[in-house]
């Protein structure tokens, strides 16, 4: 039996299931290197990093980590059992996020074939969400979810949402300030991108109420009410490393596959997290772990999902 790195559509089907993960600003900040016949390693794409916004690579780690699960589970549900190694060579080689081994054959279970088929289903969803609780069942799946993969989903009650929101508000108005950081936002969401970056059609519109559930990249087009009581939830590591950061990318994808499957559309609240990044800011550690994206989660319309760079620029010269 051959592993799907042996012919070129079985390399273009593992390429296509991880460049449809999501990624800061849609960055999409990760290449690929198939080494013979049994291993593929991820990068981390250099020319994609947002040096303003994400000093540490936190946010490209967790893209790329997002990016990873999306590939195991395109090689599970190729029916073989994929074995990672986290940095594997972090002195000589930083940019080497993983390497994924095809391993002995094992046969998906559903669960798995489910979720490999929700990644092109799955989409970041900036417009009004209906005023739908998530049943706490599938709030619970999804704690589940996050767990699995090593990290920890919280859900915050009406409080920690409101707290958040505020913290959200201020980040961004300072972040606003910034030259540098406006500029780099801006060369990530202009106006007839193909492959990558935020479109106009992504961004949603602008809530008629503050503070607002949903990020302002600039270029919102009309206003509208949102959801009145958005739900939201932080994904924690109990480290802080980058070898938590791609855990925590994994988790996340994990829990938008999940939610996806119970219709659940999710987006993000990431500013008080890059601008505790772009200071140098440490958070103390808590039993409760690092937050590593703040999360809004509910029901709501179908959107079109952002573009994505081709399969052939995603892959490095063979080994």
């Amino acid at each position: 039996m051959f592993t799907p790195l042996v012919h070129e559509s079985g390399v273009r089907r593992l390429l296509v299931a991880a460049g449809q993960a999501p990624s800061v600003l849609n960055t999409q900040p990760w290449r690929f290197r198939v080494a013979g016949r049994e291993l593929v390693e991820l990068y981390a794409d250099a020319e994609r990093h947002l040096r303003v916004s994400d000093p540490r690579g936190r946010n490209q780690h967790v893209s790329c980590g997002a990016a990873l699960f999306n590939l195991r589970l395109a090689v599970r549900t190729a029916g073989w059992r994929p074995m990672v190694f986290l940095l594997p060579s972090p002195e000589a080689e930083p940019d080497l996020l993983a390497a994924v081994r095809v391993g002995t054959a094992l046969p998906a279970t559903a669960e798995q074939r489910q979720l490999y088929d929700l990644i092109p289903v799955r989409r970041t969803s900036r417009r009004p969400f209906w005023d739908r609780r998530i049943p706490p069942a599938v709030m619970a799946e999804l704690c589940l979810a996050a767990s699995r993969e090593g990290a920890r989903l919280m859900p915050l009650d009406r409080h920690g949402t409101a707290d958040t929101l505020d913290y959200a508000a201020i980040a961004e108005d300072e972040l606003s300030r910034d030259h540098d950081y406006r500029a780099e936002l801006a060369a990530w969401t202009m106006r007839g991108a193909l492959y990558d970056g935020v479109p106009d059609c992504a961004q949603g519109p602008r809530p008629l109420h503050d503070p607002s559930p949903t990020r302002d990249f600039g270029r919102r087009q009309g206003e509208t009410r949102f959801e009145e009581r958005p739900q939201l939830a932080v994904l924690t590591t109990m480290g802080d490393r980058p070898v938590d950061w791609l855990r925590a990318g994994q988790a996340l994808q994990r829990v938008l596959l999940v939610a996806a499957r119970h219709g659940v559309s999710a987006s993000f609240l990431n500013q008080p997290l890059d601008l505790r990044d772009m200071r140098r800011r440490r958070d103390p550690r808590h039993r409760r772990g690092h937050p590593q994206m703040i999360t809004r989660l509910g029901y709501g319309p179908h959107v079109p999902r952002s573009p994505r760079r081709p399969a052939t620029e995603l892959e490095l010269t063979r080994a």
